[in-house]
């Protein structure tokens, strides 16, 4: 295609991509002192119930030590250091054994300093979010102000839905499905490069040997088929923010 990388390398090209996730790896904030205390939580289950299935605890699985201090659950608070995303909180939270199986992606969009309609007009303000379901169903949800049918001047937010299924119903592959294909037509796009790899671990080997030297040892702190820790929605509350676990077909 024509466009403005005519004679340079397609931003789309693999090799540009690859280079674009090691940047951002890179400029991740340094982890510290003050971030292991204030910015991260871990976790491990205990005994539980998905759905109507029985848990067990995460020492009584096989082949795991009976003392093992392995965590099952992470959250975390991180900031990227560069123009694009400086100042922007990143809250990322990923766990075993808990309520339900989903990937998503939630960008809470920041409030301008002034409104352009008067507080009397808003019954329920909520900023406007867009939020990116991964799996199990795959779609993009915008959340904004609607003013309500009727004479008054009233706004309350509503959904604008994209749902893959619904979109495409000819089916989709599976996910490796898609990476057997690359694998074997050589595209590298969606593959972890060497060097991201190594950024990757020099972000959060911190973190790790400083858990496994002077990490508390309050495991287990949750039980199987619950959405993690108590410590984990402190994390994200302290900012204002909570953490969204909404199945793709209920409104936000």
């Amino acid at each position: 295609p024509v466009g403005p990388w005519q004679g340079s390398i397609h931003p789309l090209e693999a090799g540009a991509l690859r280079d674009e996730k090691a940047k951002v790896i890179r400029a991740l904030r340094p982890i510290t002192a003050e971030f292991l205390e204030h910015s991260i939580v871990l976790g491990q289950y205990s005994a539980g119930q998905i759905g109507s299935e029985p848990a067990v605890s995460y020492l009584e699985e096989a082949k795991v030590s009976r003392d093992s201090r392995t965590a099952t659950y992470a959250a975390l608070k991180v900031e990227i250091d560069n123009w694009r995303w400086s100042g922007v909180p990143i809250y990322i939270r990923s766990g075993k054994r808990m309520q339900e199986t989903i990937s998503v992606i939630t960008i809470d969009f920041k409030p301008v300093p002034h409104h352009a309609f008067p507080a009397a007009a808003t019954e329920n303000w909520q900023p406007n979010r867009m939020v990116m379901n991964i799996q199990p169903d795959m779609g993009i949800r915008l959340r904004f102000q609607a003013k309500k049918p009727g004479l008054e001047m009233k706004l309350s937010p509503v959904d604008m839905t994209f749902d893959y299924k619904q979109a495409y119903p000819s089916g989709l592959p599976e996910g490796y499905e898609t990476l057997l294909l690359d694998c074997m037509q050589g595209d590298q796009t969606l593959f972890m490069r060497a060097d991201q790899v190594e950024a990757a671990w020099e972000i959060v080997m911190p973190a790790l040997t400083a858990w496994k030297e002077n990490g508390n040892a309050n495991f287990p702190n949750y039980n199987a088929g619950t959405n993690g820790p108590e410590a984990g929605e402190a994390l994200i509350a302290r900012d204002g923010y909570s953490w969204l676990m909404i199945p793709f077909n209920e409104k936000l």
